[in-house]
């Protein structure tokens, strides 16, 4: 112990001259403690542990002594703290425990991001870095269906919103390119706002624009100048509107052609103005459809059925559609009417809905009155049964009132036939 005690203050002399040299060399690589190395870093000494040696830039060497592993006595130990105390920084003062010196790689590294060539695209990257890149699909060259263009296309977005059917639309040829062509402020906006003001409501635009898309391709001028010529021939604003919505394709016509529909049907069914007028109200078709189903069925009225002219003036009046019914469909119901329900002409002519009704349906009803014995359709005989409440009113009235029979009896009746 007393040999112990006399190397104590030879190996402290030792320290202070290690620690002089190593001070004195780094000095002159390194700045001063609190000199600026870069903009925000300042150099300060690393701080010390009882039992470590923290030099600046360098890496922690811990001190191992046969002295660390054996008992000392207390005046020892009091002197070895005395002589690191006069030889280390405390670490209880806190101005050097906040402050470190950055490192060289550090130092490097900021001085060199500068000289960093740009990245390039070929530079290859982390299968991480590629899933988190997001890229748009790209646009197809080519497609069978709009939907592929929906994505890309504002115009038809907005579309889709109002309840555009696209397709629909895809299936007429050159529909897509022109639709893919317009731009929505400037073509599309305008020709709303005009459909609007006509009295086209917003529930009713996607399925007037799904039949007639093309009205974008017409000029607005074209399109105010038709409907000045209705108002022009005494059609009302509510009239036109109702005769748009049924027939979409109405305002592409143009003027002379819609000037030569009217006459043609004022003149072909000898009509006054106004009959004519109200007979394309309520089925504005006949101005945009093909006329040769018309002459067809005019001629089947008058040369195969029998009807006189003002007869067919009065049906046709009455059931504008009997014009384009289908002539198949027209010749059976007036046969069966006709040569099997014994219906005579003139009274056929008073309730022409028979034309516009299911023929299976005056079948069913006819046999089963005619099984009750109760088929009787002449007005001046008792038990008249009329024809246009034979095909409009539904199963539970006719059999309560015509048939005098319970529904459940016209059903029974039905799965014999």
């Amino acid at each position: 112990m007393a040999l112990l005690a006399q190397q104590i203050p030879r190996w402290l002399n030792s320290i202070k001259l290690s620690s002089f040299l190593t001070a004195t060399q780094l000095r002159k690589c390194f700045p001063r403690a609190g000199k600026t190395l870069l903009p925000g870093f300042f150099a300060q000494p690393q701080l010390s542990s009882d039992d470590c040696f923290l030099r600046p830039g360098f890496k922690t060497y811990r001190t191992s002594s046969v002295w660390n592993s054996s008992q000392s006595t207390n005046s020892s130990r009091q002197e070895i703290n005395c002589a690191q105390s006069t030889l280390l920084p405390s670490v209880n003062e806190p101005s050097q425990k906040s402050q470190k010196i950055p490192s060289f790689d550090s130092e490097l590294s900021l001085e060199g991001l500068d000289d960093l060539p740009p990245l390039s695209p070929l530079q290859p990257i982390s299968e991480e870095e590629a899933v988190q890149i997001i890229v748009d699909p790209p646009l197809p060259p080519s497609s069978f269906t709009l939907r592929d263009y929906v994505d890309h296309s504002e115009t038809l977005k907005k579309l889709v919103l109002l309840g555009v059917d696209l397709s629909k639309i895809e299936k007429h040829p050159n529909a897509a390119n022109l639709l893919l062509r317009l731009d929505f402020e400037k073509d599309i906006k305008q020709i709303l706002l005009f459909l609007k003001d006509l009295g086209i409501e917003d529930n009713q635009l996607g399925t007037f624009l799904t039949k007639n898309y093309a009205i974008f391709s017409e000029d607005l001028e074209n399109l105010k100048t038709r409907v000045a010529y209705l108002l022009s021939k005494n059609f009302s604003k509510v009239d036109i509107a109702q005769m748009v919505r049924n027939a979409p394709f109405l305002l592409s016509f143009s003027v002379e052609r819609l000037d030569n529909r009217l006459g043609f049907f004022q003149k072909e069914l000898e009509l006054s103005v106004k009959k004519t007028r109200d007979l394309v109200i309520r089925l504005p078709r006949l101005l945009t459809g093909s006329l040769e189903p018309v002459k067809e069925n005019m001629k089947v009225y008058r040369l195969e059925l029998g009807f006189k002219h003002n007869e067919i003036q009065h049906m046709i009046t009455k059931i504008p559609k009997m014009l384009t019914a289908n002539k198949r469909k027209v010749t059976e119901t007036f046969d069966y009417v006709h040569n099997v329900m014994r219906v005579p002409h003139h009274i056929v002519v008073k309730f022409p809905q028979v034309f516009n009704s299911r023929l299976f349906k005056v079948k069913e009803r006819h046999l089963f009155l005619a099984y009750l014995g109760r088929a009787q359709y002449d007005p001046g005989k008792p038990n008249y049964i009329s024809l246009d409440k034979l095909v409009s009113v539904p199963d539970e009235i006719f059999c309560e009132e015509m048939a005098k029979a319970s529904v459940q009896d016209f059903e029974k009746f039905l799965k014999t036939l």
